[in-house]
């Protein structure tokens, strides 16, 4: 499936060496001023080759809206973006044509469909996430009208982990660390990492702000359910945890509980989510990313006639995809949130009865 969402919908496609890649966002209310500099702006994040801890493939990433806004706001119709391929590199796949990489999705996608795009993994790889940080964009557009805001940064790398979380800082931070007093560890992890051809992996935390109570639709597309797997959805995300997470399973109910109190709870252990809706809290997520499965060591593999093989892989790979990742991890959460905000309109008669006395329709 290549969509997503209920009422704010977006299906993305392309490769990575295709020819381009793009999103079709669907269900935007019409009226949203549509800032395409901003839009950009998060691509731009995104974006590879800004430094020695990203791939060397430098794209520009720029984003075009085909359909969709008018007089610079959404008509309501569903806005579709483009975003090309100007880098590409096919030739220096040309050596595993024939060869599935470990830990890559090579294996299962030619399984499953009996052939595969060997030119940087195709439909699977981390490029295709360009469309969903443009889709998210203007999800975090629709966010910003109601004053909610989401946020993120790189809060370990190879195991060294933040102490502290400063978002303010993430944008000055070339790896989008959270905690400038690890930050140098964990760039050595990094480039270490890299000049032995290896890679390392990494950990997003993802904090929503300004959410109101209500978001979710028990029991089956519960607010925590569906950002879970947002965030699974994003190539290399290997675990997801909501607030706490494996933390709570080893306290006990008095150390785990958020007590209330009347301006609002006293810890936020649940993450901002109880039985599936939030609570009003923020919502906090860790989201972890494996070691880019992309290295140039010699690695032991197979052929796609089950030849046994020892091969060195060519190209340009991120050594820690976590750190543009986290930017991804943001889009997608940003898309979540909103779909839930157009969900929860019809939840209570007085909401919809409210809404159409304002229409004039009484």
């Amino acid at each position: 499936m290549n969509s997503f969402g209920m009422i704010l919908r977006f299906s993305t496609f392309g490769e990575s060496h295709g020819k381009a890649l793009g999103a079709i966002l669907d269900g935007v209310p019409a009226g949203l001023e549509i800032d395409e500099a901003f839009i950009q702006s998060e691509l731009d994040r995104r974006k590879p080759g800004k430094s020695e801890f990203e791939t060397a493939r430098k794209e520009a990433d720029k984003v075009e809206i085909l359909s969709g806004v008018f007089e610079g706001k959404s008509t309501g119709t569903p806005i579709a973006m483009i975003i090309y391929n100007t880098n590409q590199k096919s030739k220096d796949y040309s050596n595993i044509k024939d060869i599935f990489r470990p830990s890559h999705a090579d294996f299962t996608y030619f399984h499953k469909y009996g052939l595969r795009d060997y030119r940087g993994g195709g439909r699977s790889s981390a490029r295709e996430t360009a469309a969903r940080v443009a889709a998210g964009a203007i999800g975090k557009l629709i966010l910003r009208s109601l004053g909610i805001e989401v946020l993120s940064g790189i809060s370990e790398v190879h195991g060294i982990k933040a102490e502290s979380y400063n978002y303010a800082r993430v944008n000055e931070s070339i790896i989008y660390a959270l905690d400038a007093k690890v930050e140098e560890a964990q760039k050595i992890a990094i480039l270490e990492a890299k000049n032995r051809h290896d890679s390392v992996g990494g950990v997003s935390r993802v904090v929503i702000k300004g959410v109101p109570v209500g978001l979710g639709e028990p029991l089956y597309y519960k607010l925590d359910s569906v950002l879970a797997d947002a965030m699974m959805g994003i190539n290399a995300v290997k675990a997801v945890e909501i607030g706490d997470g494996v933390l709570s399973s080893r306290l006990l109910g008095s150390e785990n509980n958020d007590a209330i109190r009347a301006d609002g709870f006293e810890s936020n252990h649940a993450g901002g989510i109880l039985g599936g809706i939030s609570n009003g809290d923020d919502i906090v997520l860790n989201v972890y990313f494996k070691p880019t499965p992309s290295i140039f060591q010699e690695q032991h593999t197979i052929t796609t006639d089950n030849k046994e093989v020892d091969f060195a892989l060519k190209g340009r790979h991120d050594p820690c995809v976590a750190i543009r990742g986290t930017v991804v991890c943001e889009a997608m959460a940003a898309l979540v949130v909103a779909d839930m905000l157009l969900l929860n309109m019809g939840s209570h008669i007085d909401g919809v009865i409210k809404y159409y006395q304002q229409k004039g329709l009484d």
